[in-house]
């Protein structure tokens, strides 16, 4: 069991198609896993035991049968618990969402159902994905497999916390402004934003519609690769899918990075850096340079702005997507004589103190008299944010930065203070904004042991430089191969 849940989606994929191991004794070693570790890290929302094995029974019948196979044919796959899979429970984990169950998949999870991929659980996460540390979600609190006392990141910190405790080859999670890239940095995984429009949101619940995607989560580069090959496309039930030819990420994966020009911001590098922080980007810097790579400093100027423009237009967004969860069409409903109280109980009761906060200052934000004042003015701000990557995409072919200006904190050391939570994202945010890719891959650890992310930002649908780049790095050193001891 221990050489099969070591192994990389990749080498899985490759063992099932040629026989040498079934889906069946595969999905079986990750569930024994998870009902191993999973009691202590809490990654799982619930282990789809009995789902999972029928898939897996599928695709077994596919290969002996000699059939057409998918890309991830038997292969496992964790799903983080704010996307839907018909028939199963989704609660966004949620106290309003607790007992809802899906009527019908999402466009992702149709894609991977194609590919072949068997479904071992649903992931917690921040309630309605609102927060950086999976301390906000209705139930409770996810551990980083790595030190338990401390935060695996959030929103997907469940995701990220399953593929780094070996529960799950693959995750899905959503990002929305840094919620993949910044739990795989605290957990020491690979985690990949697509720009905006690249992979469907059809079937996501919704937080901040012009900024959420769904991305892969995986042990190494080249998993999140082929993962992504299954992703992307156009969709037309998400009215923000781009029509675009999506390349095979794995063919140039490896290609040689001599005159690559790597852009590195000024805004980035900060006195306030932690200091193990920046000798892990300052060395995978010297990696990067002896691969051929050019380093260029760059300046994307309206840094400073970004986590004010981000939660005004994401707390708008999510105030007027948190709408619908009235107590009157699904989820929880609170017994009442009346239809206002029933509105405001049901919300009072089913929300989370985060989701509220956000709920309270987006309403603000657009409100009579205050919307030109904050949406607005925030909209015309991310404008310029977005006009600063132009520029630097107009020098460099990729942009480093580190994924976080900390690695993973404890738990329960910001709770109390709102805002110093928010600026865990302060590296990520801009991504979103912009709409341009993400990555995050593990460059270090810290003197406690905890991981560290290099975050690399691509020119909007170029994950295929992304891809190479991350890869190459990968290749030259060792982190990806590191295991949690737990």
């Amino acid at each position: 069991m221990n050489e099969i849940i070591k192994m990389t989606a990749t080498e899985l994929a490759e063992k099932i198609r040629t026989k040498q191991l079934k889906s069946v004794e595969i999905t079986q070693a990750f569930i024994n896993r998870a009902k191993e570790v999973d009691p202590k890290i809490k990654a799982y929302m619930n282990i789809n035991e009995e789902y999972a094995l029928v898939q897996a029974k599928i695709s077994d019948q596919k290969i002996s049968e000699g059939k057409d196979l998918g890309a991830l044919e038997g292969v496992p796959v964790a799903i983080k618990d704010n996307i839907l899979i018909k028939d199963l429970k989704m609660t966004a984990s949620s106290k309003i969402l607790e007992n809802y169950i899906a009527p019908y998949d999402a466009t992702v999870i149709e894609k991977l159902k194609t590919a072949g991929a068997v479904f071992v659980g649903k992931t917690n996460l921040d309630e309605f994905a609102m927060g950086s540390s999976t301390e906000n979600s209705a139930f409770f609190t996810t551990r980083n497999p790595w030190n338990l006392e401390h935060i695996p990141g959030g929103s997907s910190g469940g995701s990220a916390s399953a593929v780094s405790a070996m529960t799950a080859p693959l995750a899905l999670g959503t990002d929305t402004g840094g919620s993949i890239r910044q739990p795989a940095s605290c957990c020491g995984i690979v985690g990949v934003k697509p720009t905006y429009g690249r992979v469907s949101r059809f079937g996501a619940v919704a937080f901040a519609s012009s900024l959420d995607q769904i991305g892969p989560m995986s042990k190494t580069v080249e998993d999140s690769a082929l993962l992504l090959n299954v992703l992307a496309g156009y969709d037309k039930k998400d009215s923000t899918s781009i029509n675009k030819p999506v390349p095979n990420y794995l063919v140039n994966i490896n290609k040689d990075l001599k005159g690559i020009k790597i852009g590195l911001p000024k805004e980035y590098f900060i006195d306030g850096l932690d200091s193990d922080v920046k000798k892990a980007i300052d060395n995978a810097i010297e990696v990067y340079k002896n691969l051929g790579c050019e380093m260029i400093e760059i300046s994307l100027p309206h840094t400073d702005y970004a986590v004010a423009v981000y939660y005004i237009i994401c707390c708008s967004e999510a105030s007027a997507n948190l709408a619908r969860y009235d107590g009157v069409r699904y989820g929880f409903r609170a017994e009442c004589d009346n239809l206002l109280d029933e509105y405001r109980k049901s919300r009072g009761q089913g929300f989370g103190a985060e989701v509220k906060r956000r709920i309270m200052l987006g309403t603000y934000a657009l409100s009579a008299g205050y919307y030109d004042a904050y949406y607005g003015k925030a909209q015309k701000v991310r404008t310029l944010i977005k006009q600063d990557f132009e520029k630097a995409y107009e020098k460099v072919d990729i942009i480093l930065t580190p994924s976080a200006p900390t690695p993973a904190f404890k738990i329960g050391e910001k709770s109390s203070d709102p805002l110093q939570m928010y600026l865990s994202d302060i590296f990520t945010i801009s991504c979103n904004l912009a709409g341009v890719g993400g990555i995050s891959v593990p460059c270090g650890f810290s003197k406690g042991g905890i991981p560290i992310g290099l975050q690399l930002l691509s020119k909007y649908f170029d994950e295929e430089t992304m891809f190479n780049v991350a890869y190459k790095y990968q290749q030259a050193t060792d982190y990806h191969k590191q295991f949690p001891r737990i």
